[in-house]
Parts: C-alpha cells; structure tokens; sequence
C-alpha cells in the first residue's frame, strides 16, 4: 500500500507540477474558444477631415467541423456555398474533416450575408458555424489618391504608401472573445463569455488639400490622355514655404478598393491575352508598375528645369549676374564634343534672363564651366538632390544617380549644368525649386501633418523644418525675377494666368537607358505669385506621343490650370496688367426679382450683355446664375415668365483654332468663353475644351477653352553631343 500511494502522489505531483503547463493549456483549450476581434484601423483624413481610408464593418464565415452533427454537414454544405457564392464540393469538403477545428470559408462578407448565415443556422440548429465580425479598408474616394494612400492585404495590413509608411501606427489593438464550452464542446451561454475590446489605431490627417488634389489629378490625367502618355504622368503640388505637400499623383494609377485589377485597358487587354507563366509574370509586373508612386520613387533627367539649378548656383557663388552676356553660335566644343541648341538654334549674344528664356545649352554649358566642378557638385548636394529628401512616404531611393566631382570631366560638367547625364526624383526637383523662390531655404516634404489617436489626442505632429540655407535670399529674388521672365517672354508662355504672376521652366529630356531613342520626358515647373510665392506645381509626362515632345507645349498648360484653380481656390486676389484689365473677369449680379429694363441697364453698367425671352416685366429667373464669375462681354439670358425653358444650343468644335475664331463662334451659338492658357500670344490656337464639341446645353453656359501657343521653341536639351 505504502508503495501503491508512493507511486500515485509521485504521478499526481508529475501531472500537477511538472507538467501543470501543458494540461493547462489543454484544458483551457477543450473548455474555451478564444476569438479575435479585429481592430479597426485609424483613418487616413485630408487636410479639411475629409476621409480618405476609413475602416468599414463586414464579417468573416469560418466553421469548426468537429462539432457540426454528421447529418447536417450535406445539408449545411449545400446551403452555404449558395449563400456564400462558394462551390459547393469545396465547402463539403472542408465540414467533412470532422477532426478539424478550423475551416475558413469565406472573408470579408457584408451584413445581408451574415445575416442570412446566421438565419440559415438558426432555423437548422447547425452547430460549428462562427460568424466573427471584422473590417475591412474601403477608400471612398475609388482612384483619388492611390499612389499616396496605398491600400491593405487581406490581413488589414499596409502594402504600399501611406498605408505601409504608417502601418504600425495605423494598426489597432484587436480585442478577444473567450467562450466556454461544455463537455460535448458545444458553446456555454453567452453569460460565460469574456470580452475584450479592440482599440481602434491611430488616424492620420494629411496635408493633401482633396480640392487641389482633384485639380492636379483631373489635369493631369487629360493630358496624359490627350498626349498619349506611355509611361504615366507625375504631379506634384508643394507649398514652398513650408514642404507640405498639398497634392501629390501618378497616372494612370489603381483602385486601391480592388488593386489587383489592372486599371490601364490597354494593359489589361494585353496581360489578358497571354496565357500560364508568361501571363502571371505579366500581371505582376502590370500591378508592382500602377502601385509605384512615380513621384517619389522613379529617377529621371530633369532636362532644362535644371537649369534653374544650375542658374541659382551661379549667381549665388557670384560667377554670373543679369548682366552678363553669353554666345550661343552652330555648336560649342568641350574637350573635343560639340553641342548645340534644339533644332541647332543659334541664339547668338544673350544675358542672362534671355539664355533662361531661351533654354539656351551652349550658354548654360559656360555658366557651368564658371561655377566649375568643384562649386556645381557642392551646390548639387546643397539642394539635396544626392540623397533621400526623407518624406514620410515609402520606395523612396536613398540616392540618386550623379557624377562627384573626382569623376566628372568638362564633358560631364558640360551636359550636367543644363540637366543631362544626371537623374533625380520628382519630388526632389520641386524641393529644390521650392528652396529657389522661398528666399534660399530647402525644406523637409512632408504629406502627415499630424497622427491622432482614437481619443482625438495629438500623438505625433510634423512641423515645417528648414534643413539648411542653399542660396542667399538676393539670389532667390533675382531668381524669380528670372522665372516671370521665362513665362512672359520664354518657352514657359503656356503657363501663363491672367491676374496671377507665374515664374516657372521647362524641360524636355532624351531617356539616355531607353531602347527607343525617340522617348522623352516632357515637364514644367511653374511658381505662383512669383513675386510672394506661395504654391510650386511639378508636372512630368513620361513617354508623351503628341504633337510635340516639349514640356513647354505639353505639361506648361497643365501647370497653369492647377495654378489657377488652386490660388482661386486659396482665394488669393487677382492683380490685373492694364492689358489683362481689358478681359478681366466680373461677378454676375442677380437679377432675379428686378425690372426687366432696370436688370439688363444694371447688366450693362457691369460690362455684360443681356438678353430677354418672354413678355413679363421682372426677372423670373437668368442665366447664368448670379454670383458666377465670367469674362466682361459675355451674355446673361433673363426669362421673364414663369414655366419658361433654359433655351438650348450645341457647344461647337473649335480644336486647333485662334482665339478671335473661337470667339465668334461660341457667340454664334450663344455661349459664353472662359479662355485659359497662352491667350496673350497672337499664335495660341484652341487645344482642350470642357464641353465636348456637339453637346446640348443651355444658352449663356461658360465654356472653358484651354490654348496653346505651337510655336514655343524646344526647350534646349532634347540633344546629343557630337
């Protein structure tokens, strides 16, 4: 006996002692279900609160086939592969394993069918059917914005931009559901549940405007498809006193609601047409493409918007000045290489603000050569245009491609002072512009203004940081000077705003790596008020197939318009030239209510037309309507009887004609012009139009048409050396 009860308490203590651990575990393991709650993710917010990523409700179908009856496993197979959409072999699979305390059968399924799972297993008495509530990443924006926000896989994790930047942040707290079972492992009631709330992750809210986003993203996509963009374009809005990022965009781009389905149709259509490996290597490379942010993460030749650079450097270092004068004849020789302008222009003897104008090569080479390696390569790296800018934004290199001063020769030095030979990034071009015009200080970009925590409190905030002084601030001015010059009187006169002084330059540069020898990038950079900047835009169309391939022509128009939209927008006032006076805008006054006669005199006294259809004597209604703002000249209708219909007419064609042309006729057909871009050039002609041409609207409606001048000169360095 005494080794009988010996052998049991040594048994016992193994058992409840030594190994208290592992039979705990499985004790708890028979008695409990433990649950994940997941926690929703925080918010992704634009500068207003507007949301942009938010966390929505819908919930996941999962089985435990142990305890489901064997009589009800056929029956509830059949049943939830119609409710789920599923293949009803598959789901009778997975309630088949009995052993199994785990099957997965569907993710991510909306209220209605949740709802009809859990009435299909009540009215059934099913048993093992887990309906667990989760969330899901919805952008309710669709496309708005997708190369900044990224999107989530299905584990709610971050894969690409904002989302994977700020996954840890972004991540809640998920929350626990511990229920017991009885001994048949069936579900105690809910008495005997434990729950544990989820924490919901931290929000964050950007410094992206979604108004001046909607500006950048619809111009930019016009023109990508007007121009036939091949290899996607690049926006980019900065507030240059600060490093905020106000918009930012590559297009075309995603849905990030379904970011595997290839947005581009003709790329879709040929990843569709291939077929086993060669086509899941296809569609990979078609998604890692549309979910790159061009902005940030692509190195390119910047062209002749370098020049600005390599400009600013010399009169910084005191090796040039307005006055000075430089020679552009057939060629300039370097080291026994010859280089010439576009189209082997000679500009001949020029200064300064006339070589930036003309984005003249030869002369920008003998600025460089001035400045010599050693300064050009230090002022390079002063405006940060050697490493990373650091934005709180993924894939960004963390160097660029550029020769150091023991490895450059007069060659090198030659094509790099007018924006060869060396790539950078997008986003690093407009902050070393930014630092240009805002009196010489370079900033950190930022798009994250400030990460809130789900009980409203600030836990992290980015504040503008100036990173170092890079020019003086007389430098800066004689800069601006120089870029209002460019527009005025340059191959920037596309950019040009009546009412907003806009400094800006353009580029047009040969893809050196390219197999095809005739692919360019097309850009401008445009600063407005140029004379108290407030705004720098960036535009850059990779592989345009138009016209023309000069960012002068193509992307400066772009520019403009956002330009204009956006300081509008800021509500910062107009200061008209005396020749902009002559077709300055005015606001409608509303003349709904008055005398006819008094309404059309006081119309007049405000430099509009007037028109009256029926016989009453008072204004029942006019268009357009009042407080709309319309070029001096333009018609306002005044119906004068109640039940009267908004007389119609068809918007004309007018792509490809003069100004004086399109006036004419849009006043034929009784509409109003609101004409944008380089309306000041005798040679613009009508390029755009917001109105497609044969569409039905109402007498009075402002058309916006967008000119271009076609006789802007190539911007200068779309050469080879001989």
């Amino acid at each position: 006996m005494a080794v009988c009860f010996s052998t049991l308490v040594g048994r016992l203590w193994y058992l409840q002692i030594h190994e208290y651990d592992f039979y705990a575990q499985r004790a708890a393991g028979q008695q409990l279900r433990d649950s994940v709650v997941p926690a929703p993710r925080g918010d992704i917010l634009d500068a207003n609160g507007a949301p942009l990523a938010v966390s929505a409700s819908c919930w996941t179908i999962r089985a435990v086939p142990r305890e489901m009856a064997d009589e009800d496993v056929a029956e509830a197979s059949a049943a939830l592969a119609r409710i789920l959409e599923l293949n009803e072999a598959d789901v009778l699979e997975k309630l088949g394993q009995r052993k199994s305390n785990d099957a997965l059968l569907k993710r991510r399924v909306d209220q209605a069918t949740a709802d009809a799972v859990r009435g299909a297993c009540l009215e059934n008495d099913w048993q093992g059917i887990l309906i667990l509530q989760d969330t899901r990443r919805w952008y309710p924006e669709g496309d708005f914005a997708a190369s900044l926000l990224g999107f989530t896989n299905v584990d709610n994790q971050g894969v690409a931009g904002l989302e994977l930047e700020y996954n840890s942040l972004l991540t809640g707290q998920d929350g626990r559901v511990l229920s017991a079972k009885n001994a048949w492992g069936y579900d105690m009631p809910t008495d005997y549940d434990t729950y544990i709330q989820p924490v919901q992750g931290n929000s964050l809210q950007l410094t992206v405007d979604v108004n001046v986003q909607h500006y950048l993203e619809n111009y930019l996509s016009m023109a990508v498809k007007e121009h036939s963009v091949t290899a996607r374009g690049v926006g980019i809005v900065m507030e240059v006193d600060t490093g905020r990022i106000l918009a930012i965009a590559t297009k075309p781009d995603y849905d990030p609601n379904e970011p595997r389905v290839i947005q581009d149709e003709a790329v879709r259509a040929q990843v569709d047409a291939l077929t086993g490996e060669e086509r899941t290597q296809a569609l990979t490379l078609a998604q890692q493409t549309q979910w790159r942010n061009k902005a940030v993460s692509d190195l390119y030749e910047p062209g002749s918007v370098f020049k600005l650079i390599t400009c600013a450097a010399a009169l910084d270092a005191g090796v040039a000045t307005t006055s000075d004068s430089f020679f552009c004849g057939e060629s300039y020789g370097v080291a026994g290489v010859h280089f010439h302008c576009a189209n082997h222009k000679q500009h001949g003897v020029q200064n300064l603000a006339q070589a930036l104008q003309n984005s003249c090569n030869q002369s920008f080479i003998q600025i460089g050569q001035r400045l010599g390696k050693e300064a050009f390569c230090d002022y390079f790296a002063a405006f940060g245009l050697r490493e990373a800018t650091g934005i709180d934004l993924p894939a960004e290199p963390k160097k660029s491609e550029f020769y150091t001063a023991d490895r450059m020769g007069p060659v090198e030095l030659a094509s790099c002072s007018f924006g060869q030979s060396s790539k950078i990034t997008p986003i690093q071009v407009i902050t070393a512009v930014s630092a240009i015009v805002n009196g010489g200080k370079l900033m950190q970009p930022y798009v994250v203004e400030q990460v809130v925590n789900a009980q409203g409190d600030v836990v992290q905030k980015n504040e503008p940081t100036v990173k170092r002084q890079v020019i003086s601030e007389e430098a800066s001015a004689t800069m601006r000077q120089l870029m209002q010059s460019v527009v005025l009187e340059g191959g920037g006169r596309n950019a040009y705003v009546a009412g907003y002084a806009v400094g800006g330059k353009s580029g047009t540069s040969q893809k050196l790596d390219s197999e095809d020898e005739d692919a360019r990038v097309a850009s401008f950079v445009g600063v407005a008020p140029i004379d108290d900047p407030r705004i720098a835009v960036l535009i850059v169309l990779d592989e345009p197939h138009s016209y023309t391939t000069s960012g002068g022509a193509l992307a400066a128009p772009v520019v403009a318009g956002i330009i204009e939209n956006t300081l509008e927008y800021y509500d910062t006032p107009r200061r008209y030239t005396e020749a902009e006076q002559e077709q300055m805008q005015a606001v409608v006054p509303d003349q709904t209510g008055k005398n006819t006669e008094l309404a059309v005199q006081q119309l007049q006294e405000s430099g509009f037309a007037a028109k009256t259809r029926g016989s009453g004597d008072d204004v029942v209604t006019q268009y357009p309507a009042g407080g709309q703002t319309l070029p001096r000249g333009s018609t306002v209708l005044l119906y004068t009887e109640e039940g009267l219909e908004l007389l119609a007419t068809q918007v004309p064609a007018v792509d490809g004609q003069s100004l004086t042309h399109v006036q004419a006729e849009m006043q034929a057909a009784g509409l109003n012009l609101l004409a944008v871009g380089a309306v000041q050039s005798e040679n613009a002609v009508a390029v755009n139009q917001s109105m497609a041409a044969g569409e039905s609207a109402a007498m009075g409606t402002a058309v916006t048409v967008v000119f271009q001048d076609p006789t802007i000169p190539p911007d200068g360095d779309d050469v080879k050396p001989e």
